[in-house]
């Protein structure tokens, strides 16, 4: 596979404005990328957008959208087209978790969940997914989850939503193939970020936190590997935790995940 030239590459990145968004700017910045920013907060865009153009002497263009909509991809395309931006490379990672009993949660709240971190990563990268085979040397990275290897009680919509993340992202891996496009889910443990001020501090089931940034670098090493598998799993634990399927029945993985969250629940109520 060709190499990823950073420098000429214009990276789009959902979800911009906090977490592994903003790490993923900050390090594509560093190596000379530029960005299409986009999330709801206008004002944090900006702030990182200023920031990393002075920094980094990048461009990075700030396109303050809601995503969470079953037409995302065809929407952001328009606004994109409207102001003469074409990306190169793709990283969905816009998305949030509802953590509870899943018959207490509100349904309203689900949809949009499912909206935005299902239907939303679809419509977007169905898009752009042409385009982005049109250059070798180009990525697209969805971000999944350690909770998408398993079923994960209290977050069953949101590992629910990361397994299909992660069988779309495997799928796409090896439908691309030949044409140069590196594909990569990238499936991280509980980090450092906002969000669990989102899911709640249970949701990470009192694994260790990683740094985000550690995270991210994780990523853009695979990337430059020259033939990356399709997904990649930082930090030994969490590694450990996605093998456990192969050792332990389903009902087994299962009552573990269910075992691990209820303790986090009991000990933080």
């Amino acid at each position: 596979m060709q190499p990823v030239d950073f420098r000429r590459q214009l990276v789009l990145i959902t979800g911009a404005s906090s977490g592994f968004g903003v790490h993923f700017a900050q390090q594509f910045a560093a190596r000379g990328a530029d960005l299409i920013l986009v999330a709801r907060r206008e004002e944090r865009l900006r702030e990182l957008a200023d920031r990393l153009e002075t920094g980094c002497g990048i461009a990075a263009h700030v396109v303050p959208m809601d995503l969470g909509r079953i037409d995302a991809g065809t929407a952001l395309r328009e606004e994109l087209e409207r102001r003469g931006l074409q990306p190169t490379s793709l990283v969905n990672n816009a998305g949030f978790a509802s953590n509870g009993p899943f018959h207490e949660l509100d349904q309203e709240r689900l949809r949009r969940e499912i909206t935005l971190d299902v239907a939303a990563l679809t419509d977007i990268t169905r898009t752009y997914l042409a385009d982005l085979r049109a250059t070798p040397g180009n990525f697209l990275i969805n971000i999944a989850s350690i909770a998408g290897y398993q079923p994960t009680p209290r977050l069953a919509v949101y590992s629910a939503c990361k397994a299909y993340v992660l069988s779309l992202t495997e799928s796409l891996w090896y439908e691309s193939r030949g044409t140069g496009l590196r594909v990569l889910a990238l499936c991280p443990g509980p980090a450092r970020t906002e969000f669990f001020d989102v899911a709640g501090p249970a949701a990470g089931g009192d694994l260790p936190a990683m740094d985000p940034e550690d995270v991210v670098a994780a990523a853009l090493r695979r990337l430059d590997q020259k033939d990356p598998s399709p997904a990649i799993v930082p930090g030994p634990i969490n590694k450990l935790v996605t093998r456990a399927g192969r050792f332990v029945s389903r009902r087994g993985v299962v009552t573990i995940t269910g075992l691990i969250t209820d303790r986090a629940h009991r000990r933080l109520d």
